[in-house]
């Protein structure tokens, strides 16, 4: 079994915390209540992110074709995970999680099983360095076929002068016709409370958050052609209900496709 500090609070913990998960410490615990009370409504939000997921999964594998997911930042599992969804589209989908706590990697070894048709891993990574994911991925996934790369509330904890090159390396990797789909929590919606709870995570968490604009979301999609309807709130973008629609969410999110 891996080492890991109970003591100190992990984001892939305490946003189980924030989905009502049972796979936290008592350290994610109170830095997820102490968020919760400066921003009540990041629930909607944290909700409104597992939901773009399904959303974008089931558009990128019904509507484009996509058949390879790379998942950075996959959290501890929780409903519609990437190949579930993927994977009740085309059962021989291929997919790739990745994520740098080892709680993280013991449930997803455990309960991301793949249909017999596909394929299913786990890189134990850091999303700041996109050369040794891509190394490691290139064991499952077939780098010459398109790939959708997925950067889902994760981007946050790279800072300004890597965020931008660790996609760009990531894009540079894949085939035309591969696709990058990014959420990202907004510094532009909410801009007092959301700021204040993210004060509040940085103050316990090794990695720092770093909030950003609807421009500055949609710069990191540069190169790239978004597909409708471009960045928009996480509920806006293509959603099944005007119900999920009025989710009241901060987070920009996109769907972009290399040409």
């Amino acid at each position: 079994m891996p080492d890991f500090d109970t003591s100190v609070p992990h984001i892939a913990r305490v946003y189980d915390y924030w989905l009502g998960g049972k796979d936290n410490f008592a350290a994610d615990r109170e830095l997820g209540e102490k968020t919760l009370q400066a921003y009540p409504n990041l629930v909607f939000s944290v909700r409104a992110n597992r939901a773009f997921l399904a959303r974008a999964v089931r558009f990128l594998a019904a509507e484009a074709g996509i058949r390879q997911f790379l998942d950075i930042g996959t959290g501890i599992p929780a409903a519609d995970n990437t190949h579930e969804v993927a994977q009740r589209v085309a059962p021989e989908s291929r997919i790739v999680y990745v994520d740098n706590d080892p709680i993280v990697l013991l449930h997803a070894t455990a309960l991301l099983t793949s249909k017999p048709e596909g394929e299913c891993a786990y890189l134990d990574a850091d999303l700041r360095d996109p050369d040794a994911i891509l190394a490691a991925a290139a064991d499952t996934l077939d780098f010459s076929q398109p790939v959708a790369v997925m950067l889902l509330a994760v981007l946050q904890f790279a800072s300004e002068e890597e965020v931008g090159a660790i996609v760009k390396r990531l894009a540079d990797a894949c085939v035309p016709g591969s696709f990058v789909a990014i959420s990202h929590p907004a510094s532009d919606i909410d801009t007092e409370p959301h700021g204040e709870m993210v004060r509040r995570m940085n103050r316990s968490l090794t990695d720092k958050v770093t909030l950003r604009d609807r421009v500055a979301v949609t710069r990191l999609f540069d190169g790239l052609d978004l597909v409708e309807p471009g960045v928009v709130r996480a509920p806006g973008w293509r959603p099944d209900s005007d119900l999920e629609a009025a989710s009241p969410a901060v987070l920009w999110v996109g769907v972009a496709r290399k040409s």
